[in-house]
């Protein structure tokens, strides 16, 4: 081959070379292109750091994870992103991949700019160059996925079963009380033949005890129905002042026995709203149970209710333990309780709040609490719409007006020995229009009967001594109280009670908690 030829060929060769180096390059900055693209716009952040642990390159989906831009970022050690409780431990294992370790998975906090933590797990390996050393300065990459909202659920999910067992262990607790002289009574049973005296005492205690029992039975069954979203309610118009008064009835017995004084605010009449009866008054009985299982003996319990354009606010208050403010945030959690002492002396399940806050939604309202910390007391709250302006009491009537109020309200004599549920029941009527009258004393009210007039007699029946049927056959045998109406009201609600009621001379049988809205309707009728 001659020397042109050999020069010729190394030209070609020469130039096949730079054409094959030209699309090398080409190839790699279309590879780079891709690679920078694929690094900017991944769905999970990427950062990479020096060997120094210093932050070199980010991605925009890491600068959203940690809420900064990548002029905070790039510059600044990785580890100062990390949480306080979480540097230690997750620091060293960065270090190892920084010093030539193996790639290691973590999870770890990292703070925001706001101080928010962000759960976020860590995928993190150093970057090899062709030789297998590391590129530019033993650069490392991790590969950063936000986890937060799992671990809060997490968290939620161990919250939630802890809570289980505290109820578990509650309801066995609250299950193995009533159990305990029941079964002891039993066993007495079994054992030896009673007296009269001390059979009847011990059917008292069973009775008693099942009365109990099947209370928390019936919490659990409206839990079960309202967490199934199985609840229904009968809407009807009715007068929110008669689920006081009954709510009021029913928590009386607790109220007593722990000696706390009730005071009850109420405004001048009607405050009509839509709803299921039994169920608000579920919702009352339930807020003054449970601020007076929360107050030492001799407390001070309080309802206020007021009133604007388009709602009716309910305020049950106590002087009792409070809430602490955690507690506050979830009071209304099912299974909710504030912490006990061992012996669990309040009782209950931890249903009452959370069926609270589902009846009052049910009625389009709403429910929260107030407390100033623990050992200062609770204000519960609920609202609810109202159906009708109040006609104020305080608004001057004309003669035609006034003349009409006069002859519709009847005179009400009020008789039972329970003073608190006598003044209670005698301010509702007084609300409905009525003048009432009330005593404390059979003979005090007879004799009032005879030197007065009334329209109607209300009585209780369960009285020591005289009675209130006794006391009605003497008011139908005076020819003075002959023709007045009797309305029967008492805690004995059997038929065989209704039938000697009746006998006894009564127009009309209420069992205890009355129905204050029959009860008005019955007065219509008489006023009618």
């Amino acid at each position: 081959m001659t020397r042109q030829r050999r020069q010729a060929a190394t030209r070609e060769q020469s130039l096949l070379a730079e054409i094959e180096l030209g699309r090398n390059r080409a190839a790699l900055s279309a590879s780079s292109a891709q690679v920078d693209s694929i690094f900017a716009q991944n769905a999970v952040g990427v950062v990479k750091a020096d060997r120094h642990g210093r932050i070199v390159r980010v991605n925009g989906r890491f600068c959203q994870i940690v809420g900064r831009s990548p002029g905070d970022l790039i510059g600044q050690e990785g580890r100062g992103l990390l949480h306080p409780d979480d540097a230690a431990a997750s620091g060293a294992s960065l270090r190892a991949v920084l010093e030539g370790g193996a790639p290691c998975n973590i999870d770890v906090r990292l703070l925001r700019t706001d101080g928010a933590a962000v759960w976020v797990t860590m995928a993190v390996a150093p970057v090899a160059g062709a030789a297998g050393d590391l590129r530019d300065g033993a650069r490392v990459l991790a590969v950063v996925l936000d986890i937060t909202a799992s671990k809060l659920a997490e968290s939620a999910l161990r919250e939630a079963d802890a809570r289980k067992d505290d109820f578990l262990a509650m309801l066995a607790h609250e299950l193995r009380n009533p159990l305990a002289p029941i079964t002891a009574a039993a066993d007495l049973m079994g054992m030896v033949k009673l007296d009269p005296a001390r059979l009847q005492q011990t059917s008292k205690i069973i009775t008693r005890q099942v009365r109990h029992m099947t209370a928390l039975v019936d919490d659990l069954l409206d839990v079960s129905r309202v967490t199934r979203g199985l609840i229904a309610i009968e809407q009807r118009e009715l007068d929110f002042n008669s689920v006081i008064a009954s709510a009021v009835e029913q928590a009386r017995p607790l109220i007593a026995s722990m000696g706390h004084h009730l005071q009850v605010n109420l405004p001048p009449g009607e405050l009509l709203v839509s709803g299921d009866h039994k169920r608000l008054v579920q919702v009352v009985s339930n807020l003054l149970n449970n601020a007076a299982k929360y107050t030492p003996p001799g407390g001070h319990l309080g309802i206020a209710v007021d009133t604007s354009a388009g709602e009716v606010r309910l305020c049950v208050s106590d002087d009792g333990i409070g809430i602490a403010p955690a507690l506050q945030q979830r009071v209304f959690d099912l299974f909710a309780q504030a912490e006990r002492t061992p012996d669990r002396s309040q009782g209950g399940l931890g249903l009452g709040l959370a069926l609270v806050k589902n009846m009052v939604e049910l009625h389009g309202g709403e429910v929260w609490c107030d407390s100033a910390g623990a050992g200062r007391g609770s204000t519960f709250t609920v609202r609810l719409p109202r159906l009708k302006a109040i006609e104020e009491a305080a608004a001057p009537l004309d003669g035609a007006a006034a003349a009409g109020a006069a002859a519709g309200a009847l005179r009400v004599m009020l008789f039972d020995d329970n003073m608190d549920a006598a003044t209670m029941l005698g301010m509702l009527l007084e609300n409905g229009g009525h003048q009432v009258i009330i005593e404390y004393a059979p003979h005090a009210a007879l004799a009032r009967a005879a030197a007065d007039r009334f329209d109607v007699c209300v009585l209780d029946i369960g009285l020591p001594g005289v009675d209130g049927n006794e006391l009605a056959r003497r008011l139908r045998a005076d020819p003075g109280t002959a023709g007045c109406t009797l309305i029967a009201l008492t805690g004995y609600g059997l038929d065989s009670d209704r039938s000697a009621a009746l006998a006894a001379g009564f127009d009309y049988f209420f069992a205890k908690p009355v129905d204050v809205t029959e009860l008005t309707q019955v007065l219509r009728t008489v006023r009618g």
